[in-house]
């Protein structure tokens, strides 16, 4: 099933969704919020299942037009967002571009930062950037959503907590992030709100592309319209979000709505590590690695990061082309 939050209220209202994302029907006799279905998971899932198998089969009277214009991400605020770096290809091309040393335990060790969690910014919200110094960029990555997790689970059991499958713009302040990591304290001030894809997904709903630990698809990123990128989410993810879990829950446990991210969706294509779309690559799904290329390639980067008006689309189609999630459209503006 696809649940999406309208965009009423600090928490949203819980609607499911078609899975052509062109109808949708309330949920909240089941479910005020997706919050509060988390919370009860195990008590509300099939009857909100049987409500969207019903609005399938047509049989659901109260149904309305789906418009991703008028719905907040799927959590418009979370207790926790765990970001990872699951493609170590991207924290290595990043590290480079900042002249920081890459230590062989981020092979076998993942990365994760705990985020702002308490507003995210809707699927088709605008990204406030206050000075285009700051080197503002985009991340597409994919994130799943948890049920309550237990501190000290295995990665082979983690997997049974995930519960939901969306996409995110991480944005990051490039420019910021060098000054704060050296402070030896983490990012804050240069990773303001992301925004997150129009609707949440059961995994049942991605098919034979969920096996169980990995989404494989192409991550399809436009920048001002331009194809920009279509890295497959499956390929050069080092670590599976099983695992990511299992590293979060190391030392404390995860509550119903807990987000983990992905981290950039990058893929190492030859000895470059990447490729360019005009290059007959799969591109990138961030700007700073295409500038690491280009710096690598010609002694300097010449692509910039965002300016106000760029616009942002990110989506991912399935194997008939159809969109999965919705697709998160931003555009760049002044604070």
């Amino acid at each position: 099933m696809k649940l999406a939050s309208l965009g009423e209220g600090r928490d949203g209202r819980l609607v499911v969704v078609s899975r052509d994302l062109v109808r949708a029907t309330s949920a909240a006799d089941i479910a005020p919020t997706l919050q509060n279905a988390l919370d009860r998971w195990s008590d509300v899932a099939s009857a909100l299942a049987d409500r969207a198998a019903a609005l399938e089969a047509g049989q659901t009277a109260a149904t309305f037009e789906f418009s991703t214009a008028s719905v907040a991400s799927p959590l418009p605020r979370a207790y926790q967002w765990a970001d990872g770096s699951a493609y170590v290809n991207h924290v290595e091309l990043v590290r480079r571009a900042r002249g920081a040393e890459m230590p062989d335990s981020f092979w076998t060790d993942p990365l994760m930062y705990q985020g702002g969690s308490d507003g995210f910014l809707g699927p088709r919200d605008p990204i406030p950037v206050a000075a285009v110094e700051w080197g503002a960029d985009f991340e597409g990555e994919v994130a799943i959503i948890t049920d309550d997790v237990p501190q000290g689970i295995s990665a082979e059991a983690a997997g049974e907590h995930i519960k939901l499958v969306m996409l995110v713009n991480d944005v990051s302040l490039r420019g910021l992030i060098p000054a704060e990591l050296d402070k030896g304290f983490g990012f804050f001030q240069s990773k303001p709100a992301s925004a997150f894809s129009p609707v949440a997904v059961t995994p049942d709903e991605l098919g034979a592309a969920w096996d169980g630990s990995r989404v494989h698809l192409p991550l399809i990123v436009h920048l001002n319209g331009e194809l920009f990128g279509r890295p497959d989410a499956g390929t050069d993810m080092v670590f599976d979000f099983p695992t990511l879990i299992a590293h979060a829950t190391r030392t404390r446990s995860l509550c119903a709505g807990t987000i983990v991210g992905s981290g950039t969706v990058s893929n190492k294509q030859g000895t470059a590590h990447g490729s360019a779309i005009r290059d007959g690559g799969v591109g990138y799904s961030c700007i700073a690695e295409l500038r690491m290329i280009e710096t690598i390639r010609d002694g300097k980067p010449s692509t910039p990061f965002l300016r106000h008006g760029d616009r942002v689309h990110l989506e991912m189609l399935d194997t008939d082309g159809r969109s999965v999630f919705g697709a998160i459209e931003q555009e760049v503006v002044p604070l």
